[in-house]
């Protein structure tokens, strides 16, 4: 039943589409800001915390790959297209019964099987209709073993196949599009790579969760701490690089110190284009019984 409803908390992700446009109408909370410096700038913006600010350029939506309304996707144009904001769309692969988030296993055979052809094919169609510039990001953080996500610690030649079909199936309605492979960004992430074909631009994940940091690592991360590693594992590839999703709590210095680093360190990671924020709380529980940190800008330096 847990894991029942881990899923359901799941579907809120998604409001980045429908709800959230409702909810957007409202002006940004004055705590609200963009973070200064001149990379592009992003948000993954459910509770139209964004909407009135100037300097955001990306406008981040989760699709399920089952029971999204696409429909709603003409209204995620209109709103980005009057901010002047381009999408970037990730299309996460959940699948399910009346009963119970299905098994890794279950998506595995199905995407080899051709199963899920339509599905993609249906997502990739609406896009394919909309006049915007785009990136699609299909199954993120396919490296990390936390067991959040059913696609990601596959083998890696297994998740290399169904990407592959997956994103042939999106390339037929939305050639112009860029395709983001878009690991974790730990050790192995290389194992997971696609190839150059199948990739335009390599989406990291960036977090920074100070209470946990103090007391499994014995201090603070900074943006370098956590980004640089996973930057120099990324370059490999010589793909542009984005920073997809990105989240920070901690006291008010913690907060401000990443504040001020996340679009001024150009000099240092020149492949970087953008970095794009989670400004949401979050939905999986964080390792070691820390609980679900809120990204918010609106709720994330700590007392």
């Amino acid at each position: 039943m847990k894991r029942l409803m881990d899923l359901k908390c799941q579907t809120f992700r998604y409001l980045g589409v429908t709800a959230a446009l409702v909810l957007a109408t409202a002006s940004a909370p004055a705590a609200q800001t963009v973070p200064p410096g001149s990379l592009p700038f992003g948000v993954y913006d459910p509770n139209g915390d964004f909407t009135d600010l100037n300097g955001v350029s990306i406008e981040h939506l989760f699709l399920p790959w089952e029971d999204v309304l696409l429909s709603s996707l003409e209204e995620a144009e209109d709103y980005a297209k009057a901010r002047d904001r381009t999408l970037l769309v990730t299309i996460e692969p959940w699948t399910w019964s009346r009963d119970e988030r299905n098994t890794p296993r279950v998506l595995r055979n199905g995407i080899e099987s051709g199963a899920y052809d339509e599905k993609m094919a249906n997502i990739c169609a609406a896009l394919g209709q909309l006049d915007i510039p785009m990136t699609i990001r299909w199954a993120q953080e396919m490296d990390d073993k936390s067991g959040q996500f059913i696609w990601a610690g596959w083998e890696p030649q297994a998740y290399i196949s169904a990407y592959r079909r997956m994103n042939d199936v999106c390339r037929q309605s939305v050639p112009d599009a860029k395709y983001m492979w878009s690991p974790l960004g730990l050790e192995n992430m290389a194992d997971y790579y696609p190839g150059d074909d199948f990739v335009d631009v390599v989406g990291l994940s960036v977090f920074s969760y100070q209470p946990w940091e103090g007391a499994v690592l014995g201090g603070a991360q900074s943006f370098e701490d956590i980004f640089g590693p996973r930057y120099e594992r990324a370059i490999q590839f010589g793909k542009p690089v984005m920073v997809a999703e990105l989240g920070f709590v901690g006291d008010a210095e913690h907060v401000a110190q990443w504040n001020a680093d996340v679009r001024t360190k150009g000099d240092l990671y020149p492949e970087l284009t953008a970095v794009v924020y989670f400004d949401q709380q979050e939905v999986y529980p964080w390792p070691d019984g820390f609980g679900l940190p809120n990204w918010r800008q609106t709720a994330n330096v700590l007392e």
